[in-house]
């Protein structure tokens, strides 16, 4: 028995081996010839659609994509934080300007972004429909009959045994299907073909893609997502659109019948933090315990949020986001009379809870000669003070150790019925009055709790309670397409696989009689590129078929053919 491995590659010439070389991929193939005739109008727009469908050109939009996105993640989008965009813009105005009419700010919602995602969606279906119908021809077609000479192919192999061509073909027959071959036998030859889904893995990665792409628009259209602070033991919290403190949704959401019918509230906030050692202040636990209820009689059920463990209900999840301080303070006018007592969350400013904000008496307030007024104090909160003469009041410790509140007091009008929105955690002062210590500068001290810090002039007192309570940030999305947008990744990741690692390779057993009467038996293997595999499984099949026709007792010399190896 001889075999011969030819030095050309898989992609041989279609003259050379006829049908037998074709069709073992289902890409398009390009028309290169030197002198093509000039095209019309139609003649462009096909040569347009057949670039765009082209596997190169999605390519290329598939990484544009790619760095259209970076944009996205390294400058602040309007759609998910407007106050950082405007800090930015503040910082930066010679760029943002530019970056504005670029549409960086909204790099997913622009018009170029949109353009290069239907470009590519249009690129991937009209080069995905096409192949898809000749594959699945080709599933249902048999593999083509064996050229007239198997010298041309890659890898070859001859002998010559006394077992009839009948018996031959019939045992390579046999061996083809165990080796999950699509055989048949034509003419004096069996055709054989094998690693269909390679194409089929292909085929499945660009679907996937699409799949994806929808996933990824249909989320975009009708997705929602908001916030919402809540304090401990304070009002519950209804998903409904006036409740949140801020709220987003995509262009096709409808909030009167997309928002999920659920309530929460917050009952108590565990948070412990590490002691000792480099991971000082570092959470350990860090727990919103909520009772919740879905619809309008759902029965309240317990459960605890965490940090990557959100609520979820019906397709909406309800992460913990943030964490926070909210000492109670109550105030009282100059005849003793309570006028406000309230939990007032402050905002974090380090990692250690330093928090800052402000206490607001809009309404309920008369000074002592009865005239209404409002009191605005500036606070500035550390739940762990170091001392006096120890640094700046900073805390040293994000756990209520040594708590103390810091406050200075304004009286006049807040500003809050001018109807220009206002930042909860600032005071505008610029129309009201500082109120003043015995050295005519602004009053202000620092309260540890059950203090109380008068006003001067009879003008009431402000007692930080005991009570100090704590607040939690919930995040609500409803983000529809993530299970496509999952299981396309995981279907493209598996195609990807497939198309790589599977080779598509056809197998042809000739067995003819020779001048004396002696059968011979040739063996040829393509595949679509060219791999030493080819060459091995061919010589693995010749092996076993070989077990069962046996070369001739007495054969003939071989004439190994020019330029192969014994």
């Amino acid at each position: 028995m001889s075999t011969t491995e030819s030095g050309k590659t898989g992609e041989v010439g279609g003259d050379e081996l006829g049908a037998a070389g074709s069709h073992l991929s289902t890409a398009p193939q390009e028309d290169r010839g030197p002198n093509l005739p000039r095209l019309g109008v139609i003649g462009w727009v096909r040569w347009f659609w057949r670039q765009l469908t082209s596997m190169r050109v999605a390519l290329i939009l598939l990484f544009m994509l790619s760095l259209g996105a970076i944009p996205g993640s390294l400058i602040p989008q309007s759609g998910v934080d407007e106050m950082k965009v405007q800090t930015f813009k503040d910082a930066h105005t010679t760029v943002s300007p530019v970056y504005d009419k670029l549409g960086l700010f909204h790099v997913y919602s622009s018009v170029w972004f949109s353009a290069i995602y239907i470009l590519l969606f249009i690129s991937l279906i009209g080069c995905i429909v096409p192949r898809t119908w000749q594959f699945v021809g080709q599933l249902r077609g048999r593999a083509p009959g064996a050229p007239k000479r198997f010298t041309h192919l890659p890898a070859s192999a001859t002998w010559r045994t006394d077992a009839e061509p009948e018996q031959v073909r019939a045992a390579a027959l046999e061996i083809l299907r165990k080796r999950r071959f699509r055989a048949h036998v034509s003419g004096d030859s069996v055709a054989s073909e094998k690693g269909y889904l390679r194409e089929a893995g292909n085929l499945i990665f660009h679907i996937a893609l699409i799949v994806m792409l929808i996933a990824f628009a249909w989320g975009q259209l009708f997705k929602s997502e908001g916030g919402k602070l809540m304090v401990e033991g304070d009002g519950g919290f209804s998903n409904a659109l006036p409740m949140y403190d801020d709220f987003k949704s995509g262009n096709l959401f409808n909030s009167d019948t997309d928002l999920t019918p659920f309530s929460f509230q917050l009952d108590k906030f565990d948070g412990t933090y590490e002691r000792n050692g480099p991971n000082k202040g570092s959470p350990r636990v860090y727990r919103a315990n909520v009772t919740y209820s879905v619809g309008a009689t759902g029965k309240e059920q317990k459960t605890a949020i965490q940090v990557n463990d959100p609520l979820e209900i019906d397709g909406t999840k309800v992460y913990l986001n943030g964490h926070g301080y909210a000492p109670t303070v109550t105030v009282r006018d100059g005849r003793g009379k309570i006028v406000s007592r309230q939990a007032v969350p402050l905002l974090p400013i380090d990692s250690n809870v330093t928090s800052t904000g402000a206490v607001k008496v809009m309404d309920g307030y008369r000074d002592k000669n009865g005239k209404r007024e409002q009191l605005g104090f500036n606070a500035f909160f550390v739940p762990t003070f170091a001392g006096s003469g120890k640094g700046n009041m900073f805390s040293q410790f994000p756990a209520l150790d040594y708590p103390v509140l810091a406050l200075s007091a304004y009286h006049g009008s807040l500003g809050v019925d001018s109807g220009i929105p206002q930042n909860v955690y600032q005071l505008d002062t610029s129309k009201m009055k500082k109120f003043t210590d015995s050295k005519g500068e602004l009053l202000k001290t620092r309260l540890r709790p059950g203090e109380t810090m008068k006003l001067p002039n009879g003008a009431g007192s402000i007692t930080f309670d005991k009570d100090i309570k704590q607040w939690a940030s919930f995040q609500i999305t409803h983000q529809p397409g993530d299970g496509w947008a999952l299981a396309g990744a995981l279907a493209a990741i598996a195609g990807l696989a497939g198309s790589l690692f599977i080779q598509r390779r056809r197998v042809w057993v000739r067995a003819t009689p020779g001048a004396d009467g002696v059968t011979v038996v040739e063996m040829g293997g393509l595949g679509r590129s060219e791999s030493s595999k080819v060459a091995e499984e061919l010589g693995d099949l010749a092996a076993h078929l070989h077990e069962r026709a046996p070369s001739a007792a007495d054969p003939q010399p071989a004439v190994p053919a020019e330029g192969a190896e014994k």
